[in-house]
């Protein structure tokens, strides 16, 4: 079997989802043919809050979990301008 070097392009987001109990967990799909497709579902509750952490993280915690991905207000703010420029 031939190991599957990926390049990591730049623009690419990363994410993570904390949940503090696999009660909270709806569904996790991942295929075992062809399609290359995985699928995360499941809940981390009413949210608490959200913030920047070290302004490069998006960190959005609710009662029940932490959602995390490496997005900055510059990122959302340079994607507004590009698509009000289209």
């Amino acid at each position: 079997m031939k190991k599957m070097n990926r390049k990591i392009e730049e623009n690419e987001r990363f994410f993570s989802v904390e949940l503090n109990s696999k009660v909270n967990l709806k569904n996790i799909s991942l295929t075992n043919g062809y399609q290359e497709n995985v699928l995360v579902e499941g809940s981390i509750g009413e949210l608490m809050h959200a913030e920047f952490s070290e302004d490069i993280i998006l960190e959005v915690v609710g009662d029940k979990g932490v959602l995390r991905i490496n997005l900055s207000p510059d990122d959302i703010k340079l994607k507004e301008k590009q698509q009000k420029e289209m």
